[in-house]
């Protein structure tokens, strides 16, 4: 068996075809607050993505650059100051922060309305009672793989080795949402190795090369990684090592899987937010 790969690249591209249509139909483009604090090397090109792919699909963007120096109540008045603004309708403060900034003060002063990264609590519980919402974009980017893919995950044990607010838990809600029946793994799981051999569908997010080996896989079972990692030679392989696609039956790359679906899915929010405007 040769596991069949999962392009996220291809589907993300189409994803952003469908929404520049939709943003280039409007009467006022979406619009997007980037705000970046302090100059974070990697802070800085994940930005630097967005603003393009925003531009890519229709979307305008109002860039914030805050110097490190930035006080908690400054970025709270501009969090403020933007919750105002008709003409914006999402609102992204890039992670990290600064030390002396709290984030969990930070992203719950962001109107949910304009929370297109789906951290605040408004969006997570909503998320948790299964009520339509805006949904981070990793969780997000993965479910609509499996769509693509046809692989229903009603009736599947679903193993995720992530318990993070940002990909774990609302994963396994949309999951739960979709009919899996899902088990949450950690760095505390006993028998790490026994868990993944249940699973139809395994998600790995642990940023640990090679973490999952061959032996871990169930035959035919759905592979998909989320973190990037780097083996003892440097090369990126993710949390998987080389023979798990001997094992599967779908299998996503160590790039050209879920990193572009993330970057899609925020503009997909973006625009769900201009049009809920």
């Amino acid at each position: 068996m040769s596991a069949i790969m999962m392009d996220g690249k291809a589907l993300a591209a189409d994803i952003k075809r469908d929404v520049k249509a939709k943003a280039l139909s409007m009467e006022h483009p979406p619009t997007l607050a980037l705000v970046l604090v302090g100059d974070d090397p990697a802070s800085v090109t994940y930005v630097t993505h967005k603003r393009r792919d925003c531009a890519d699909c229709g979307i305008r963007t109002v860039d914030y650059t805050l110097g490190a120096e930035t006080t908690q109540e400054e970025l709270l008045g501009l969090v403020a100051e933007l919750n105002g603004r008709r003409d914006v309708d999402g609102i992204l403060v890039q992670l990290p922060l600064p030390s002396h900034i709290h984030e969990r003060t930070i992203l719950e002063a962001i109107d949910p309305k304009k929370d297109v990264d789906a951290f605040h609590p408004f969006n997570v519980g909503r998320l948790m009672q299964f009520v339509p919402c805006y949904v981070p974009c990793t969780p997000a980017g993965i479910m609509a793989l499996l769509r693509r893919y046809d692989i229903d995950p009603a009736g599947k044990e679903c193993v995720i080795i992530n318990r993070s607010n940002i990909v774990g838990k609302p994963l396994a809600m949309l999951l739960l949402q979709a009919g899996g029946t899902v088990t949450v793994c950690h760095s505390r799981t006993a028998d790490l190795a026994r868990r993944c051999r249940q699973a139809d569908i395994l998600i790995a997010a642990a940023g640990k090369a090679g973490l999952v080996t061959a032996d871990m896989i169930k035959p035919g079972a759905v592979v998909v990684g989320v973190s990037m990692a780097r083996d003892d030679a440097g090369h990126i392989c993710g949390d998987f090592g080389p023979a798990v696609g001997d094992k599967a039956s779908y299998l996503t790359p160590p790039t050209g899987g879920v990193g572009p679906m993330t970057r899609a899915m925020l503009m997909v929010n973006v625009l769900k937010a201009a049009e809920n405007r």
